[in-house]
């Protein structure tokens, strides 16, 4: 009786209920209706307890050195470095907003960040360079999801605290699918500017032009090395990182680059600290909808359901990605790490996956869900940015997922892509 749950918060997402409020009522009805009242009491205690977590703390202090690097100016410098480098291509202002997102990924580690910051600044540029407003989000939103996926990522995080997996581990399996990512984008849109004939950003600039570019970005891009330097080396863990990022953010921001002022703390605190309880609040009731799942015995039915399909992991991953793919068109990547993690994990361990090489499977797959339709979030705030309507956003942007799905199998059945740092560097054997 109580797994019918599940099929009551599919419902409850599909008419348009808040996905938080969805994660508890459908298992709250449920066990009020088997007058299960005890375990009601813990489904909700476990919305603090999920949240009430160490290493989640480096989640709010990663949105906060982005918005702080956002406000100082920096994402101005990587873009004016990304233009310095391949401005002068066909079509060069779409390979601009992927480099940027490419080198924004190395500060945020969020989707929604990237296309908020990077869009509100180019998309306008686009559009005055002659290309269509819609191509110009479709770009925008197809590139963020990089930022999830090249280190710090917050979704790895939430996965490393939920699976137990080593947040060092899964951040160094994201480089190489991160970069894959974004050079499969660009030769689409190498491949669309011969076709549409887009036009060069800029003139080709002079190496010395190239190097005073290159010496403006240079402290907001150390911040990645910052960072994975640190926690390989083992001087701060990641949670540590992220402080040290708030840290020499401002540190940068205010007696380097002197952009930041006193007066943009205000607003800066404000932004982060609202996008941090956004996405705790429903890692929390990810975690008490976790526990629902448990009672129902909901992965044992899946595990076996699965099995009768094959027993070839090939096959297997396959299916599999293409359910994550179905399940990112609906439902954000944090809670459905949490909620399917526990689930499929397992499953893939004992066909002898490695448990990061199917970490990094799930999370790059659902981070792609953000720029999926109809529930994408980053198509969202990509229309905000640019007022062009969803859907010709996601007319637009096809070309990139198919990209992007792409690279996920190849990622899938190439385990060496997102396997070789890890194992070179001894984070995994």
């Amino acid at each position: 009786m109580l797994i019918w749950f599940l099929p009551i918060f599919l419902v409850s997402l599909l008419v348009g209920l808040p996905v938080f409020f969805a994660l508890l009522a459908a298992p709250g009805l449920m066990l009020w209706i088997n007058g299960q009242e005890r375990d009601i009491t813990l489904l909700y205690r476990n919305v603090y307890n999920g949240i009430d977590s160490f290493p989640l703390m480096a989640i709010p202090f990663f949105m906060l050195a982005g918005e702080l690097m956002n406000r100082g100016g920096i994402t101005a410098r990587l873009v004016e470095f990304a233009q310095a480098m391949m401005g002068h291509l066909r079509g060069g202002l779409a390979h601009v907003n992927i480099l940027s997102s490419i080198l924004f990924a190395g500060l945020s580690g969020s989707a929604v960040a990237d296309t908020s910051a990077l869009g509100s600044m180019l998309v306008p540029a686009m559009v005055k360079q002659g290309y269509s407003r819609r191509f110009a989000a479709a770009v925008t939103a197809a590139s963020s999801v990089i930022g999830p996926i090249i280190p710090p990522s917050g979704i790895m995080i939430i996965y490393a605290y939920v699976m137990g997996e080593s947040v060092a581990a899964l951040f160094l399996a994201g480089i190489v699918p991160g970069i894959l990512v974004g050079i499969g984008l660009m030769l689409m849109v190498k491949l669309m500017a011969n076709l549409k004939d887009f036009p060069p950003a800029s003139k080709r600039y002079s190496w010395s032009e190239r190097g005073d570019a290159s010496l403006k970005a240079f402290f907001p891009l150390m911040t990645p090395v910052i960072i994975l330097g640190g926690i390989l080396m083992g001087i701060f863990t990641p949670t540590e990182a992220a402080a040290v990022a708030v840290g020499y953010a401002i540190f940068i921001g205010f007696f380097v680059m002197r952009t930041l002022r006193f007066r943009d703390l205000s607003d800066v605190l404000n932004r982060a600290a609202m996008t941090s309880a956004i996405v705790l609040l429903l890692v929390g009731a990810a975690m008490a909808f976790k526990t629902v799942v448990s009672l129902s015995h909901a992965p044992e039915y899946l595990a076996s359901a699965i099995l009768s399909i094959s027993e070839n992991p090939l096959i297997l991953l396959f299916l599999i990605n293409v359910l994550l793919f179905i399940v990112g068109m609906f439902l954000d990547a944090g809670p459905a790490i949490i909620i399917l993690g526990p689930v499929l994990g397992p499953i893939f361990l004992d066909l002898g996956i490695h448990p990061v090489h199917f970490a990094i499977i799930m999370s790059v797959n659902l981070t792609v869900g953000l720029a999926t339709p109809p529930m994408g979030l980053v198509l969202f705030v990509a229309s905000s940015v640019s007022g062009e309507r969803v859907e010709e956003i996601t007319r637009a942007i096809l070309p990139f997922l198919l990209v992007e799905i792409i690279v996920i199998f190849l990622i899938t059945f190439f385990p060496a892509i997102s396997m070789t740092i890890p194992r070179l560097t001894g984070f995994v054997s």
